[in-house]
């Protein structure tokens, strides 16, 4: 112990509760029974509590008396009899207090456990359920708004099966192939379930093991989804499937599981007599998980738009254009219809790889066609094109979003001329050796271009700081003059160029201009505003 309270301490503190020393278990945690006595009950149930050496991780407790008269399901108590009373990461133990740390963990378990005699937390096993289900995963790629028309797929790779739920068999398998895994040849059949009633482990029975076992846990949750249910395994033995899936969809949540049939000759006679076989096949749980591009980027933006659907064209594909397209991909660019156009006509030397997204498997290689390729590797349904070549030679057609991330000012000013409103557009750069990253959008008529920029700031109005930018140049020779930063003010300018592209898509137009002062030394003198045309910019006038 990395404290000085010895473990005899703590065992001491649990026998005042009335617990005893029983010795320990096979993982080597310290074991004590005695009795739980929730508050304002008269009566106590035996328990054993189970303590972390290193008091690290929460006590286990475990009811060896389950309270009669309580629901064949219920919550926060497993079928071992098992009593989750906190959420593993909710609180953080002090581990220079294990005494008090764990006696309160004791008294929050007499206080879940009167809740739940109460009946105050049944709402709770929908929340729990994955817990206890205990599935395999079964990956669900549907673009669709629900699970319509759907096929499954059982995968494998190393002895191992994969099951998957799709839409477009075609899309799923460039995610499988990606995975290296292999399509067998089993025929399952899909069958959807809908069901008004939320999923809660059966308490002693637990988990279904057969046909059977998961008949009889519907009929206590909703004896309609359990007629579907076995309606719909019937219907795949007769038409002569290896299997079926059947997909139950609760108001929350959607879980599974899977039948594989037995297809030998002698069941086949078995059948013929007219009993019911199929309530003793092996069922194999299922924990549906969504794999479906909307998921993927929605899952950690709730309630805003995702980059889907768009047409967007990344003009350099260098230090900031390689991270930020792996990050507009990550927002859904490229999917649902949508298309990702990168440009670049340069090659990717070793002078690069330190400050790039890609490394050294791609040396020599273009940059453009190599993000491409790296991007495919990462989300293997995307929509993307490369052209490698010179953006003023390139042929981009109709554009959603333009993305200027060269960082060289001439051609970002090429680029707001040839690409003129409606077009919008954004543009990333890095300042001096990464004194700071910068990104203007341009999306209404009154509003600055990136030319506009260049008078503005010859006229001293919206630089970055206060004092002029540090002039540092390193290389020599061969490899030419360059500006010295680490990736880290790459990344960190990407990221506000996605910022500034998200709050785009979800009509946040404002401020325009941002900046992200990163050098310590240096005062921001221009925050984020609303910059409008310059009267000297020949563009806007």
């Amino acid at each position: 112990m990395s404290h000085n309270i010895p473990v005899t301490d703590v065992i001491d503190a649990f026998v005042l509760q009335g617990f005893n020393f029983i010795g320990q278990s096979q993982d080597g945690w310290f074991r004590l029974q005695g009795i739980l006595t929730p508050p304002e009950v008269d009566k106590g149930y035996e328990a054993e509590i189970q303590l972390d050496p290193t008091f690290f991780d929460l006590p286990r407790i475990r009811l060896l008396q389950i309270p009669r008269g309580l629901p064949p399901t219920i919550p926060h108590i497993g079928a071992d009899g098992s009593l989750c009373y906190l959420a593993k990461g909710s609180v953080v133990l002090d581990i220079y207090d294990p005494i008090g740390q764990s006696l309160a963990c004791l008294q929050r378990a007499a206080v879940v456990l009167g809740q739940i005699i109460n009946g105050d937390l049944i709402e709770d096993l929908v929340e729990e359920f994955f817990a206890y289900w205990h599935g395999l995963y079964c990956f669900a790629d549907m673009q669709g708004e629900n699970l319509g028309r759907q096929s499954c797929i059982v995968a494998q790779a190393n002895g191992n099966s994969l099951w998957f739920i799709t839409d477009d068999e075609a899309r799923t398998s460039k995610k499988l192939n990606s995975l290296s895994y292999v399509i067998t040849e089993q025929t399952v059949l899909t069958y959807r379930v809908k069901t008004s009633a939320q999923p809660r482990p059966l308490i002693g029975q637990w988990p279904p093991k057969t046909v059977g076992d998961i008949l009889e846990w519907q009929s206590n949750l909703d004896p309609r989804c359990r007629r579907k249910i076995h309606q719909r395994l019937k219907e795949g033995e007769k038409r002569n499937a290896n299997g079926v899936l059947i997909i139950i969809e609760s108001p929350l949540l959607t879980y599974g599981f899977g039948v594989l049939y037995d297809r030998s000759s002698g069941k086949r006679e078995r059948l013929s007599s007219g009993k019911d076989q199929s309530l003793g096949l092996q069922v194999i749980p299922l924990s549906v998980v969504r794999i479906d591009d909307r998921y993927i980027a929605q899952r950690n933006i709730p309630k805003s738009k995702t980059l889907a659907g768009k047409n967007l064209a990344i003009i350099g594909c260098g230090t900031i254009g390689g991270y930020l397209a792996e990050m507009l991909v990550k927002a859904g660019a490229g999917t649902r219809g949508g298309k990702i156009t990168l440009v670049d006509f340069d090659y990717l030397l070793p002078q690069n790889i330190g400050r790039h997204r890609l490394g050294f498997p791609d040396l020599l290689s273009n940059k453009a066609k190599a993000m491409s390729r790296e991007l495919k590797r990462l989300a293997p349904d995307i929509e993307i094109r490369a052209l490698p070549v010179d953006v003023r030679n390139a042929q981009l057609g109709k554009v959603d979003l333009l993305i200027d991330a060269t960082g060289e000012e001439p051609l970002g000013h090429w680029l707001s001329e040839h690409y003129p409103l409606p077009t919008p557009m954004v543009s990333v750069w890095i300042e001096g050796p990464g004194t700071a990253v910068r990104a203007l959008l341009r999306n209404n008529p009154s509003g600055a271009c990136f030319r506009c920029l260049w008078h503005s700031n010859r006229n001293g109005d919206l630089r970055s700081t206060y004092d002029p930018l540090p002039v540092i140049l390193a290389g020599h020779g061969c490899e030419g003059l360059y500006v010295p930063f680490p990736a880290s003010v790459s990344v960190q300018a990407a990221s506000l160029g996605t910022e500034l592209i998200l709050d785009w898509i979800n009509g946040i137009y404002s401020p325009a201009l941002r900046t992200r002062l990163l050098d310590v030394k240096q005062q921001l003198f221009m925050p984020d505003c609303d910059p409008l045309k310059d009267p000297e910019c020949p563009l806007c006038h």
